[in-house]
Parts: C-alpha cells; sequence; structure tokens
C-alpha cells in the first residue's frame, strides 16, 4: 500500500507561499507558508507540515488503540486523541523534537491499569509513532 501527497512551493522561504494536496482530496491546494509554520502560534494562518504530522499521529494511535481494545474484548465506544508536536530551533535550523498524546477513552469493561496497558502499546506500535523513532513520544491516558 502507498499513499501520497504533493507540494508546491513558491518564492523565498519568509515570503513565499505553497499548496499541499493529499491523495485523498481532504487537502486540495491548501495553503501553507512560513508565517503559518513558524509564525502564527494561534494555527489559524493555514497548515503546516508539523500540524499535519500531529493529526497522522493522533489518528494512527487512535486506530491501533482501538484494534487492541477490541482484541482485549473491551471495544471503544469513544477515544479522543490529541498530538501536539513540538517544533524548536536548534544548532542545525528546526528540529521536531517530540509528539505528546492525550487520550480521554470511553471503554465499558475494562479498569484504569488495562487501559493505561494497552494505550502504552498502542503508542510503541502503531505505525507513525516508529516512524517516529527518532523523537520523544509521551502519552497521558485516561478513561472517562
Amino acid at each position: 500500500m502507498k499513499r501520497h501527497a504533493t507540494a508546491h512551493w513558491s518564492g523565498s522561504l519568509g515570503d513565499g507561499k505553497g499548496t499541499i494536496d493529499t491523495q485523498s482530496g481532504a487537502l486540495s491546494s491548501h495553503g501553507y507558508s512560513f508565517k503559518a509554520r513558524f509564525e502564527d502560534e494561534s494555527g489559524k494562518s493555514g497548515t503546516n507540515p508539523e500540524e499535519l504530522l500531529a493529526a497522522a499521529h493522533a489518528g494512527c494511535f487512535a486506530m491501533q488503540l482501538s484494534h487492541f481494545l477490541a482484541e482485549n474484548g473491551t471495544p471503544a465506544e469513544d477515544l479522543d486523541a490529541r498530538a501536539v508536536v513540538t517544533v524548536e530551533k536548534g544548532d542545525n535550523g528546526f528540529e521536531v523534537k517530540s509528539s505528546a498524546l492525550s487520550l480521554t477513552g470511553k471503554v465499558p469493561g475494562i479498569d484504569e491499569a488495562k487501559f493505561k496497558e494497552l494505550a502504552t502499546k498502542a503508542k510503541e506500535g502503531c505505525p507513525i509513532s516508529k516512524a517516529l523513532g527518532a523523537i520523544d513520544i509521551t502519552l497521558d491516558a485516561k478513561l472517562a
């Protein structure tokens, strides 16, 4: 299985702008810029690669955990996952330093300890977590 996305960029880093398109069409000529990536803390001026990475990580983790919960005989009613990707300027430019996963789950029939065990297993086993092996990944999981 292969998935793809494309990016187009025009201009210099600080003054240029670009668009991102995804295979699914979820993003179609979606704008991004230096401001959206490094200056606008509100996140309202357009998407950026780190935001997309956070979305991918949260989605992958939630799907992986749903599988482990079903295998355990305790399928989830709801899983609300969030990933916060941190980017910092280092000696060699900007670097993705971490992804902090947080999760609230509504899972009938499971105790907190087993829920956290399976959430940790999902954090370590989801394909995006594996791809992010060079950064720190943390998890805060709780039952609703």
